[in-house]
């Protein structure tokens, strides 16, 4: 009897396991595009290497701006129209500028964005290196008048 039971059990699991297995979707539809899943894989990794122009931080997949919400609409028919990844992001590029690039390439147009932290930098020790030294040299020393003037008003 215990055997048969346990066989049971093991045969619900089977089915209810079987009957999970079939009910998972091979198709999603998600910002109004129906993709299988590698597709929606494919466009996620797209999207994470494009900027939300809106929230400028985030990629286009975290964001929740509207904005990026066409974005991804855009991207996944691109997907589904069979476009590689290279052709989706450079039509992007081309459409909503080098911005929506997340890492943007090193270019004349980019140089201030890339090297703007080394030239914070920069800045930053020069005004140190000042401050220290006027604090090293002191006040200028009194002129004879001062000195008289400041006797003067100590008395």
């Amino acid at each position: 009897m215990k055997r048969l039971l346990i066989l049971c059990a093991i045969g619900l699991g089977l089915a209810l396991g079987a009957a999970a297995a079939a009910d998972t979707p091979t198709t999603i539809k998600r910002d109004g595009v129906v993709l299988t899943l590698p597709q929606e894989k494919r466009a996620e990794v797209i999207g994470d290497k494009l900027r939300c122009l809106v929230c400028q931080n985030e990629t286009v997949e975290n964001s929740q701006a509207d904005l990026a919400k066409q974005f991804r609409g855009i991207i996944r028919r691109h997907v589904v129209l069979g476009d590689t990844n290279k052709q989706i992001i450079d039509f992007m590029v081309h459409r909503y500028g080098i911005f929506v690039l997340l890492k943007p390439p090193l270019i004349p147009l980019t140089w201030l964005l890339w090297f703007s932290p080394g030239i914070a930098l920069v800045l930053g020790l020069l005004v140190l290196l000042i401050a220290r030294r006027r604090k090293q040299t002191g006040p200028p020393p009194l002129s004879p008048d001062e000195r008289d003037r400041l006797k003067e008003l100590l008395s």
